[in-house]
């Protein structure tokens, strides 16, 4: 393979891509990388106000964002955010689905038994992670197998792979994410297309407004005793940054990565290499 091949392998100019929860912490960083790389990218989230954050970096980009108001939730609003992209950006070939999180309802600890969280509280963390990845996909997907190509990436968690105390909705959310991805990616290049690829990365503990309440203090910002538990877990000794999933996600949507299909990608600092001794 000759080197101007590899060097364009993350020149992404010509894709377009929907990214859900394209406005939170994680979601936004992502969606600065994929336009600095080219890409046109509609970001879609419940609460778009979030992308005034980092607007002024996108514009730096070489690529066009969007932002597109979208519960991923609901099929209508999902079928009219496929119809503004394909409008103004054209077909989707590239879906990120970075929408999920946690509740602090969903979460045991003082005065919250495992047996008294409330149903709506765990069925809002099932459904925001679960079904918030499925229907992105039904709706995304469905234009990918028409065209034989495209590339879907999940955004999983360790959680997956070894569950954490406290937080059972989440983690067993988590799962199913990984279980899905497998599925559909199996799926997708047996009943349409080889060239149409599914995988998920499974950040670590990345400081975001749903695991912040856990992980450090309100007040003084330092790590709780969950936190700095986690820390002691974690060889790198220090809880990722947003820029540090930006490698991963690109080599998983570029062509980099052709031959991947299927596969959920730790990116934790070592945590799930450490036995604790």
């Amino acid at each position: 393979m000759d080197t101007k091949t590899v060097a364009g392998w993350y020149d992404l100019e010509k894709r377009t891509v929907a990214l859900s929860g394209g406005a939170g912490v994680l979601g936004g960083e992502i969606a600065v990388a994929l336009v600095a790389c080219g890409a046109n990218v509609a970001i879609l989230d419940q609460e778009p106000a979030g992308v005034d954050r980092f607007w002024d970096r996108l514009d730096r980009g070489r690529g066009r964002a969007i932002v597109v108001q979208c519960d991923v939730l609901k099929r209508e609003s999902l079928a009219a955010a496929e119809r503004r992209i394909l409008e103004e950006l054209g077909p989707v070939d590239t879906l990120v689905n970075a929408a999920g999180g946690n509740s602090p309802s969903a979460t045991t600890g003082p005065g919250h038994a495992f047996f008294d969280l409330p149903e709506e509280a765990l069925r809002f963390v099932l459904d925001v992670n679960v079904l918030g990845t499925v229907l992105p996909c039904q709706m995304f997907g469905r234009g990918m197998a028409e065209g034989k190509r495209g590339v879907i990436l999940n955004v999983c968690s360790m959680n997956a792979f070894r569950p954490l105390t406290r937080i059972p909705a989440y983690s067993a959310a988590k799962a199913a994410v990984a279980n899905f991805t497998q599925w559909l990616a199996v799926h997708m290049a047996q009943e349409y297309s080889g060239e149409i690829r599914v995988n998920a990365i499974a950040p670590g503990f990345f400081l975001t407004e749903q695991n912040r309440f856990l992980l450090t203090d309100e007040t003084s910002g330092k790590p709780t005793p969950r936190g700095a538990t986690i820390i002691q877990h974690t060889p790198m000794g220090r809880f990722g940054q947003p820029e540090d999933l930006l490698g991963t996600v690109l080599w998983l949507l570029s062509p980099a990565s052709s031959f991947v299909t299927g596969v959920v990608v730790p990116v934790d600092g070592g945590f799930s290499a450490f036995s604790g001794v």
